[in-house]
């Protein structure tokens, strides 16, 4: 019998979903992408450049079975409904399946699913529309332009100075990170002197003289100063404020990144990861349920229905002087505002009461984003601000104190914003304060502060670098490529780095820079509106880089291989450290006529007789540098074990023991030992 087929991205999104659809629909997943640009034609782009950019597409190799798959899931089903994820990729990669597995026009729905819940689903099910082909065209937009520029930059670099790759986005940020690293390496320290009271209870810092604002450079003017002080400190003006304390708006991608980065350690991947598990659904004692809203997005918005039930949740848990109002923020350049901030998908699942269903994990993932959208909701903190003023003939001083009138939304987001109260002792205006001492101390100014991942997203967000969505992507390949080291949770640009950014800077400096690559991000979304044409957008961007490109290649220069110091065996040539797909490697400097390789010296972990010749096993590695253990007879001995083997044989079988998860096993049988 004939199902209705729905295709979503995720296995685990899919069956969470066909609980609720019942037995007339059947859910399927693509795995995500099944074809990418081909590595065919002129520059292996995969792009016919002078046929209006028309993109060639081939199955991902690891798809082909899902495409299979899927084909026939197709042709046994009456109707499709794609439901890849509700953004500018899912929805590209909606168009890669109608057009990949050939569904008619007139047999598909398109599907956005914005919660993992039953409620949503069917009523996204109920207001099916068609593929936005703008959308498509942007996404394809996007991949054509990242394909150009990181196939040719890469292939330059990698001939002229041997590094691995560039690209769009990746080489900005990298340049945000060498830009802040020649800052602090130019920056010339400042001395500077504080002057401070110190009270029993409170301190009071100097800041002006005869109401002139003061600053002091050297320890000769510190001694001026304390010659004309004495411990008596009259107080002069005492004042009084309430002020508000605002609660935060719910989260952004961005800002969740940023935030799960500093408060609670995660990296920009696994807070994603994390996140991508709680929307697709986690399975409760009666129900499979997404626990949040679609986690990519740029919006701080949240549904009405959303709003009126939590008002409803705060007033009855906390009173009605902790309900707030909606906090309406002004939509930034750049936002597309497609979806709502992300947010628990029912204010009644608390952390708490699912604890028990998630990991630790994804417990402190799920209770911040539940905090911070509650909190979003409920009404201001209120605290009393005192500033007290001191003078000391002719200089004055002052302090600040703070003490909450009523806590707010900190009643419940305390745990994640400190406020602390610095209550002031009650003085009154004209009377004379005796000081405990004087304290003079010595500072210097800092040079800026290192990126760490969450003020490096933060930076790019502000500049219009990319998109929140391909944020942690970026950090990681910059990660990868050798490009950055991490030093007390900081970025460090490595020598790779920083001599990448230097080339590119000389020959692009008017295309890879901040500028130029938050304009193309506009362009985009101007093609997602209907407003620019995709492939004149593309014309007027290659018109400009691949002269560049020429020309870089011609006169750039190329980088001489270090010298080890050795000698070739084979022709006396110097040998060089060159860097190969798996890592740097010994070869001959006078190659290709001398096609010489050092060979990795292997070694020895344990002496044991090789089972099926006289060698020996030894320690190995492949070429990705993956540890495996083989016969010191290869090639013509094949024998080898990933395991590490031990030297004793099995009792049961005589063939060799391994240890594996802390047990002794055999390699052949099914003998197995605790470790003693």
């Amino acid at each position: 019998m004939s199902k209705n087929l729905v295709i979503v991205e995720s296995p685990s999104k899919s069956k969470t979903i066909e609980k609720y659809l019942g037995n007339d629909y059947k859910v399927v997943s693509s795995k995500g992408h099944i074809r990418d640009l081909a590595t065919s034609g002129p520059l292996g782009l995969g792009v016919d450049v002078a046929n209006g950019f028309t993109p060639t597409y081939v199955p991902l190799s690891l798809k082909k079975k899902v495409i299979s798959e899927l084909k026939k899931e197709v042709k046994n089903s009456d109707f499709v409904y794609l439901a890849t994820d509700p953004d500018r990729e899912g929805e590209a990669i909606s168009w890669h399946l109608k057009d990949a597995l050939g569904i008619k026009d007139d047999k598909y729905m398109r599907v956005l699913f914005h919660e993992i819940t039953k409620d949503k689903v069917l009523e996204a099910m109920k207001n099916p529309t068609k593929i936005d082909e703008n959308l498509v065209k942007s996404q394809e937009t996007r991949r054509i332009l990242d394909r150009i520029i990181g196939f040719r930059l890469s292939k330059l670099l990698q001939s002229k100075i041997g590094a691995k790759s560039a690209g769009r986005v990746q080489s900005v940020a990298l340049k945000l990170i060498v830009d802040r690293e020649k800052e602090i390496n130019a920056f010339q320290k400042e001395e500077y002197w504080t002057v401070t009271g110190i009270f029993p209870s409170y301190e009071a810092k100097l800041f002006a003289y005869q109401q002139k604002e003061l600053t002091l450079h050297t320890k000769e003017e510190v001694d001026a100063v304390l010659k004309d002080l004495d411990l008596s400190f009259q107080l002069i003006s005492k004042e009084e404020k309430e002020k508000n304390k605002k609660s935060r708006p719910p989260f952004t991608t961005s800002t969740l990144q940023q935030e799960a980065s500093t408060k609670l350690g995660f990296s920009a991947k696994k807070t994603m990861q994390i996140a991508q598990k709680l929307y697709e659904g986690i399975d409760l004692e009666n129900e499979t349920v997404g626990l949040i809203t679609y986690m990519r997005t740029d919006s701080i918005r949240l549904s009405n229905q959303f709003v009126s039930s939590t008002k409803e949740y705060i007033e009855k848990e906390y009173g009605k002087e902790y309900v707030g109002s909606i906090k309406l923020a002004k939509k930034k350049e750049n936002v597309q505002d497609a979806h709502e901030a992300i947010r628990p998908t029912s204010i009644l699942r608390t952390p708490l009461s699912i604890k028990k269903y998630l990991s630790e994990d994804e417990y402190k993932l799920y209770r911040f984003i539940y905090y911070r959208a509650v909190a979003s909701l409920m009404a201001d903190a209120k605290v009393n601000q005192t500033t007290l003023l001191f003078e000391n003939h002719d200089y004055q001083f002052k302090t600040t104190g703070q003490s909450i009138i009523f806590d707010g939304y900190l009643r419940l987001y305390q745990d994640y914003e400190v406020s602390e109260e610095k209550i002031l002792p009650d003085l009154k205006e004209k009377e004379i304060y005796e000081a405990l001492e004087i304290k003079d101390e010595q500072h210097f100014t800092k040079p800026p502060a290192r990126y760490t991942e969450a003020k490096l997203i933060k930076e790019m967000e502000e500049l219009g670098i990319g998109r929140p969505s391909t944020y942690a992507k970026t950090i990681d390949t910059l990660k990868e490529r050798g490009y950055v080291q991490i030093e007390e949770k900081k970025f460090v640009p490595t020598e790779t780095g920083i001599e990448s950014t230097n080339k590119l800077q000389e020959f692009f400096s008017d295309l890879i820079n901040v500028d130029y690559t938050r304009e193309m991000e506009e362009d985009l979304d101007k093609i997602a509106e209907g407003n620019l044409v995709w492939n004149e957008v593309l014309k007027e961007f290659y018109d400009l880089f691949e002269p560049r490109v020429k020309n870089a290649f011609q006169e750039m220069e190329k980088k001489e291989p270090e010298k080890t110091g050795e000698i070739c065996p084979e022709c006396g040539s110097p040998l060089v450290v060159r860097k190969g797909k798996y890592g740097s490697f010994i070869a001959c400097s006078n190659y290709p006529e001398c096609k010489y390789v050092k060979k990795e010296e292997q070694k020895q972990v344990v002496i044991v007789p090789c089972p099926k010749c006289d060698g020996q096993i030894l320690e190995r590695k492949t070429r990705k540098g993956k540890i495996f253990y083989g016969c010191s007879h290869f090639p013509k001995c094949k024998f080898a074990l990933w395991d590490r083997p031990i030297d004793r044989m099995c009792p049961k079988c005589g063939e060799i023991l391994v240890l594996k998860n802390n047990q002794i096993k055999c390699s052949s049988c099914d003998y197995e030992e605790e470790m003693k």
